[in-house]
């Protein structure tokens, strides 16, 4: 949901910049035009605003203020029964008792690296978010008029082109919804990867058809709009939602914060380097680049980053206990047995579950209790 919003917001940004786009200047008032592109972005976030003294504070706060009854009012804001309401109050106030005695002594940042489990995680999220960065979705939506521009594209026309880009973001961010827990997080990675490489290599390639036909200009639209739909069910939301369940409770906040301060770090190396990128590499080798790099985010998927789909905590602890190379090692020899089960259909053995969880599920299948 969170990407979804997020690329309909993108989209409206888009439909500011064709909605302004020729509004003249008025007297002492030169490019009025840009100057309302850029102050529609704060509209929806006074709505938003508004809308925040209509929310109802953190029970989860509250309680660690000792504000047990503050607590209570929100619980029974959100909650259909009163005796729900106090239920949860009760389970929110031992978690973070037990939160406090596991807390005691312990640099829990430092442990986010020391201990194997948290550092697994933790690396897992490092690269979902980079890739996030890296496979050049952010260079498109925010540089999407100027690419446009350099593939002869008038100003008007390079606008409704990224407004297309960021309708079509917006639209192929509807099926995650339910991908997401039904496909898996770490499929949509292995499957989306390969082809936003694809996509981007074709995108760069068109810069070489000659300008003064209208091939290259529909090529180019082309590649960016494909990817668009490959990038927008998959690495654009499994970052968040993955990173968001794969530390431990304990740590869960720290880890957390790490991810979302490696997504926009690298998010201001990308938007600052580009149109360097662009003069040094031209868009031949600036789209190069960015798909080379989606190559680099398959490979970081396949051998680091396990499935975290319907997991429990417990069996969360356990995926992430098993030591990196014996899980890299594991999925080197999985992917052409996948490659020959799943895109030639062909019929091959079943080799040994790695974790615990599903040699259950095979189990359970193989009853038929599933």
């Amino acid at each position: 949901m969170w990407q979804m919003w997020t690329a309909f917001g993108i989209m409206l940004g888009t439909v500011a910049d064709v909605a302004f786009f020729k509004v003249p200047d008025k007297a002492h008032i030169t490019g009025l035009n840009w100057r309302l592109m850029l102050a529609s972005a704060g509209i929806p976030a006074l709505f938003i605003i508004a809308q925040v003294f209509f929310c109802p504070e953190s029970p989860r706060w509250y309680v660690s203020k000792g504000r047990h009854d503050k607590a209570y009012e929100s619980l029974a804001r959100l909650r259909k029964a009163p005796i729900q309401a106090a239920r949860d109050l009760y389970y929110i106030h031992v978690l973070l008792e037990a939160e406090k005695e596991i807390q005691q002594g312990r640099n829990r940042f430092l442990e986010l690296f020391t201990v194997p489990r948290n550092r697994r995680a933790a690396l897992a999220s490092f690269t979902v978010m980079f890739m996030q960065q890296f496979c050049g979705v952010n260079v498109i939506a925010y540089y999407s008029s100027n690419i446009f521009r350099e593939a002869n594209f008038s100003e008007i026309q390079a606008l409704l082109a990224s407004f297309g880009f960021g309708a079509i973001n917006f639209v192929f961010a509807l099926p995650a919804v339910y991908t997401i827990d039904t496909f898996g997080r770490r499929n949509l990675l292995l499957t989306t990867f390969p082809l936003m490489a694809i996509f981007l290599l074709m995108t760069g390639f068109a810069f070489w058809i000659p300008e003064d036909g209208k091939a290259r200009i529909a090529v180019v639209t082309l590649g960016i709009y494909l990817f668009g739909v490959a990038y927008s069910p998959g690495e654009g939301p499994v970052p968040f939602t993955y990173s968001a369940e794969a530390f431990p409770l304990y740590i869960r906040d720290i880890g957390m914060s790490f991810a979302t301060a490696v997504t926009w770090f690298f998010n201001f190396v990308v938007a600052i380097t580009f149109p360097r990128l662009l003069g040094a590499f031209k868009p031949q080798g600036a789209f190069g680049w960015y798909a080379g790099w989606n190559i680099v985010g398959f490979v970081a998927i396949l051998l680091f980053v396990p499935e975290t789909k319907a997991l429990s905590l417990e069996e969360l602890d356990r995926v992430f206990s098993v030591p990196t190379h014996r899980h890299a090692a594991y999925q080197l020899k999985s992917l052409p047995h996948n490659i020959k089960r799943h895109i030639f259909r062909m019929k091959v053995p079943d080799i040994p579950p790695l974790y615990e969880h599903e040699v259950k599920i095979d189990a359970s299948t193989d009853s038929g209790d599933v």
